[in-house]
């Protein structure tokens, strides 16, 4: 369908409009950019204030477009059970913004939190895996197989899947379960867990006296004796005591259920039952039984060594289905770890679904150069520098069909008012002449990232985006008609991009382009970024990993050591190549670097 055909509120598919957004003029579907919707409105503002709490140095900015096509479009059933940071597990559906959850960092299990919580229809599909493990999801979401981040229509049979293996059912507080637990626990209050104590109390009001010894009693008294005598060493869980007759309970209490366990003696006629079958064990002892002091048994730094085999895939029809962003980027469903979107509740500000919206509706202000020139013309306004391309390129490929920013120029421009743009985009080529023109008028500053210089490593972390070699002929044209430019080398990788060969030959192909000015900046592993990084980096470069987890810890910036290392290394580099301190800069869209800052944030542009 023709971009002029299309209309808001015509005929077609109804998810092209969102007649609900205001200021919406039309919505447009084109081959050319499969799979999203450009709805097209006439925004009341488009100069945005930097909150005061950034690091940017800069207080403007302004975004001609909002929303992203990424496609991470990632759902599950509603009573999926997640696993939850005190190691218990609720359903999907019930999960809050704010809640504690487990995820991944570097292969291993950290702690994060809900930050958004959405849901939608679309159709799903059942996933069967070794074990009896189900998953009802879209096809459309991801799971952390041996191969990587993988959609669900994707997966065949006997891929295997990371994770800790099936959740098992939680116990029923029955009668016999209550009784158990009073049993485990001595049928007294004694010090310890207050979860405990206050289940003890609350048992002991109306307790029975001669319980049945079903499973429901054996699921509660394995979890009264966990609680009095029980903890987590080393990531096993064990109990020890010195009464034979409790030691004795327990153990047939395990074997019951198919625990394997160690029982070995200790001093002063103590005796410690340990807990076998790794992390998986663990969960199911866990949640088979649900003892009130769960946090005993923490998965805080374990690693990701578990999987199961795909067993099946086949569609079970439209259903509602549930998301979440978490900090990680990612969380445990059912045992297996689940991909999410990191960004999406940030299209909720635009009064947006951060579900189905998010992925396919990008909001464009086709008004923007017109909005702009108004909002600069107002008294309050003092010509302060405004930033461009810091949260989404101005030059991504729909401003081929938009351009919006010859507007947008013209009106920074035709104010007084300083600007940059920092792009990836080769698309700005289009307006270097305008550029230049302006900067008679105003001081005008441009940027180009560039990373590296390898293009398979290119592809593979940057898919996409124009080749450094496009983005260096890029460099060479704005410098062609007189302009500065700049160089933002980031993100460098730490052991893949960090070498001095490495640094010498990209800061010597910058130079040769005529750059002004080169920039490096570590990698900044923000959260939900930094999960889809670890991921890849332990598929395609495991042996990187430890250096990783000790250049970052738990953080997002870079060590002071790592820190140090790269600026003595590129320090030589750049003054070689005539980058030299005692140029005056040009300045760019970046972050205040406060004395005592870590790393200068990376812009969320790159």
């Amino acid at each position: 369908m023709r971009w002029d055909g299309q209309r808001a509120g015509g005929q077609g598919d109804p998810q092209q409009t969102l007649l609900g957004l205001d200021g919406l003029v039309r919505s447009v579907r084109s081959p050319e950019f499969a799979g999203v919707t450009f709805h097209e409105v006439r925004a009341r503002s488009v100069l945005n204030r930097v909150p005061g709490e950034s690091r940017m140095s800069f207080n403007w900015t302004v975004n001609p477009y909002r929303g992203c096509s990424h496609s991470c479009v990632y759902c599950l059933a509603g009573d999926t059970p997640i696993l939850l940071a005190d190691g218990r597990v609720k359903a999907l559906s019930e999960l809050a913004v704010g809640e504690e959850i487990y995820g991944t960092s570097f292969g291993r299990y950290v702690k994060t939190k809900v930050v958004a919580h959405w849901r939608t229809v679309k159709p799903a599909y059942r996933i069967r895996l070794a074990g009896g493990t189900e998953l009802v999801a879209s096809g459309d979401h991801r799971f952390l197989a041996a191969q990587g981040w993988t959609y669900v229509t994707d997966l065949v049979v006997g891929d295997r899947i990371l994770g800790t293996g099936r959740f098992a059912a939680p116990p029923r507080e029955t009668a016999g379960y209550r009784g158990g637990y009073l049993d485990g626990m001595g049928r007294r209050l004694t010090l310890g867990h207050a979860g405990a104590l206050d289940r003890t109390a609350r048992y002991l009001a109306d307790a029975p006296q001669s319980p049945k010894h079903d499973d429901d009693w054996r699921k509660g008294f394995l979890a009264g004796v966990f609680d009095a005598d029980g903890g987590c060493v080393h990531g096993a869980v064990r109990v020890a005591s010195a009464d034979p007759a409790r030691i004795d309970g327990f153990t047939l209490a395990l074997k019951h259920f198919g625990f394997r366990f160690d029982l070995a003696d200790a001093a002063s006629g103590v005796r410690v039952v340990r807990l076998e079958g790794g992390l998986a064990e663990q969960l199911r002892f866990l949640h088979t039984t649900g003892p009130a002091a769960a946090h005993k048994l923490s998965l805080a730094g374990m690693t990701v060594d578990g999987d199961l085999a795909v067993e099946s895939v086949e569609p079970v029809g439209t259903r509602e289905l549930y998301d979440i962003t978490t900090g990680t980027g990612d969380f445990i469903a059912n045992g297996m770890v689940s991909h999410n979107c990191f960004a999406r509740n940030t299209h909720t500000y635009l009064d947006f679904d951060s579900g189905h919206d998010f992925d396919t509706q990008v909001v464009v202000k086709i008004n923007a150069p017109e909005v702009l020139a108004a909002q600069l013309r107002r008294k309050s306004w003092r010509r302060e520098h405004v930033a461009m391309g810091t949260n989404t390129d101005p030059y991504q490929r729909a401003e081929g069909r938009y351009q919006l920013m010859p507007g947008i120029i013209r009106a920074l421009a035709g104010s007084g008012t300083p600007f940059s743009i920092l792009t990836k985009g080769t698309t700005m080529s289009r307006d270097i002449p305008l550029l230049r023109a302006v900067s008679e008028e105003v001081d005008v500053g441009i940027a180009v990232s560039i990373a590296l210089l390898d293009r398979d490593l290119q592809r593979s972390v940057e898919p996409g985006t124009p080749s450094p070699q496009a983005r260096l002929e890029l460099v060479r044209r704005v410098r062609d008609a007189g302009l500065r430019c700049g160089v933002l080398i980031a993100p460098i990788l730490p052991g893949l991009t960090d070498s001095t060969e490495q640094l010498d030959e990209l800061i010597g192909a910058i130079a040769d382009a005529g750059a002004t000015s080169a920039t490096p900046l570590a990698l900044h592993l923000r959260p939900g970024a930094r999960e889809w990084y670890a991921q890849w980096l332990a598929r395609e470069h495991p042996e990187l990993v430890p250096r990783y987890r000790e250049i970052y810890g738990g953080g997002s910036y870079a060590g002071g050591r790592y820190r140090r290392l790269l600026t003595a290394r590129a320090g030589p580099l750049l003054r070689r190549h005539g980058f030299g301190r005692d140029e005056p800069e040009h300045r760019l869209p970046g972050p205040r670097e406060p004395d005592t800052a870590p790393e200068p944030e990376q812009l969320k542009l790159l």
